[in-house]
């Protein structure tokens, strides 16, 4: 029972960092992310087994880290309240061409990379050409072209 239990403590305790992180932790590895996440991996394993390596705890351990996911993916899916607060909603960081700093200071985005998924998308190059570009709850950005670019 144990196993469980720390099972579930470090998987909320990961779920709560990487909320708190954002969208744009996720969206994007670079080689000091993709470090930090197999470091963050072997801490949560060595927490969760402390001294039980055998098979049976870890099969235990599977089942209560994937029933976790069912039980949170059934709660999100009869929720909107709950499925908001955890996956969060799309946040527009441009509106008719118009970057707004403000948001894309709080999403930790830089225009230029919106600039940069408008050319990769679209072939846009000016902030101009961009109606809409929005945060997507997964940390990617998604351009929407004004009429005619």
């Amino acid at each position: 029972m144990e196993s469980v239990i720390r099972g579930v403590v470090v998987y909320a305790f990961l779920f709560l960092i990487f909320r708190i992180a954002g969208k744009r932790t996720l969206a994007q590895t670079s080689p000091f992310e993709l470090v930090l996440l197999l470091i963050i991996s072997e801490t949560t394993q060595q927490a969760m087994v402390d001294s039980d390596h055998s098979v049976t705890n870890a099969l235990l351990l599977i089942m209560t880290l994937v029933g976790l996911s069912v039980v949170l993916s059934v709660i999100k899916h009869r929720s909107k309240a709950a499925s908001r607060w955890l996956e969060g909603l799309p946040v527009r960081v441009v509106r008719d061409g118009v970057w707004d700093r403000e948001v894309g200071d709080r999403m930790r985005v830089e225009e230029a990379e919106v600039l940069t998924a408008a050319r990769a998308t679209h072939g846009l190059e000016r902030m101009e050409d961009i109606k809409h570009a929005v945060v997507e709850n997964d940390g990617t950005i998604s351009i929407v072209p004004r009429d005619g670019g």
